[in-house]
């Protein structure tokens, strides 16, 4: 029993042994043109196929998504052309191993040629230029030896209405750049990143149908500058946002420094009100900072907001107390008692009465000539 039990191990590690043996192989695989295609390009494709020891009930068969396809091949013997099948048309082809079946030692080898032109396609996609399968005794497909060979066929359609949408969509992020220029926004970020898709776009627009994967690559790099662009830009009119709300703060700052220089005012009721608004804002400005750091621009924008009127607030009720406690100043009015001010008195009338006197002495005077 355990001898048939070895021998089955043999007789399977044989099978696998020619199996593996009569495994074809493709090689010298010649594509023209290479790289995507137009529809209704001429397309001419060549390979070789190793066929090894061929099961005489085994099968090659092809395949090809090109159009008109003409297939022609020639089996090699020892080097030797022994059968020449004139062209076949159609997407499919098939070599029996009826005609690859030869002695163990031959070598057998065929060689195939595949006249076609790309399809029409409504979206560029993948296109099978050859399959090549091999199949076996039992009309199952040898996966492990199976070649496939494809190329981008291009809809020039598709490809000029990419260009055209990605043009619309930089005269949008244009508009955006000179709607925050207006507002005061520092837009030098933003412009590096449109001139940097601007680029893109036109050498996209300049590239041949044939260099497909290319223009994809250059409209991906603008749309990627644009979204950098847009985002450069939300940061920097964020920013912007925020320097506006430090004016108040500022200004109210000096008015605070005015309180507190005064040893009349540094006492003021209403300062602490003024102060804790101020501080408010600050808080308001803090947080719209961690924002922009975060990336939170348009949180960021709304703190500043709340900061701006918080400060001017604060800025406001400074300024109106400060002009209040202004207008209240006069210069101080020493006292005196009454023995004095009588003396005072006395010598203003006897001052006023020698003025007048010498007054009318200086027009008599005058009048004698």
């Amino acid at each position: 029993m355990r001898g048939l039990i070895k021998l089955a191990v043999l007789i399977t590690l044989f099978l696998l042994c020619i199996q593996t043996a009569s495994a074809m192989s493709v090689a010298s695989v010649s594509i023209d043109p290479s790289g995507s295609l137009t529809p209704n390009t001429p397309v001419s494709v060549s390979f070789k196929i190793e066929a090894g020891d061929f099961p005489n009930n085994g099968e090659i068969q092809f395949f090809t998504d090109l159009d008109d396809a003409i297939w022609t091949y020639t089996v090699i013997v020892n080097g030797i052309e022994v059968n020449q099948a004139p062209g076949e048309s159609g997407h499919n082809l098939a070599i029996t191993g009826f005609l690859l079946s030869y002695k163990t030692n031959d070598e057998v080898s065929v060689r195939v040629t595949l006249e076609g032109v790309a399809p029409n396609v409504t979206k560029s996609s993948d296109k099978i230029l050859v399959r090549v399968t091999e199949i076996d005794g039992n009309n199952k497909p040898v996966t492990s030896s199976q070649v496939e060979k494809t190329a981008l066929v291009v809809n020039t359609g598709e490809v000029t209405s990419t260009i055209e949408s990605s043009e619309v969509d930089l005269q949008v992020y244009r508009t955006h750049i000179d709607e925050k220029a207006a507002l005061g926004v520092d837009t030098s970020a933003a412009e590096a990143k449109y001139n940097e898709a601007q680029q893109k776009i036109d050498s996209a627009r300049t590239r041949s149908t044939s260099e497909y994967a290319e223009v994809t690559s250059d409209l991906t790099a603008a749309k990627t500058a644009i979204e950098n662009g847009e985002i450069a830009l939300e940061m920097a009119w964020a920013q912007n946002e925020v320097a506006a709300a430090q004016v108040p703060i500022n200004n109210v700052d000096a008015i605070i420094g005015w309180f507190k220089g005064n040893t009349s005012t540094a006492n003021d009721q209403q300062l602490s009100s003024i102060i804790a608004k101020r501080e408010v804002a600050v808080g308001y400005i803090s947080n719209a900072n961690d924002n922009i750091a975060d990336g939170k621009y348009a949180q960021a924008r709304q703190k500043a907001q709340d900061a701006f009127l918080k400060a001017n607030e604060s800025y406001t009720e400074a300024l109106s107390r400060q002009k209040q406690l202004s207008s209240g100043f006069s210069l101080p009015i020493p006292k005196i008692n009454s023995t004095v001010g009588i003396i005072i008195a006395i010598i203003a009338v006897i001052l006023v009465v020698v003025g007048v006197i010498i007054y009318r002495k200086r027009s008599q005077w005058d009048e004698l000539g």
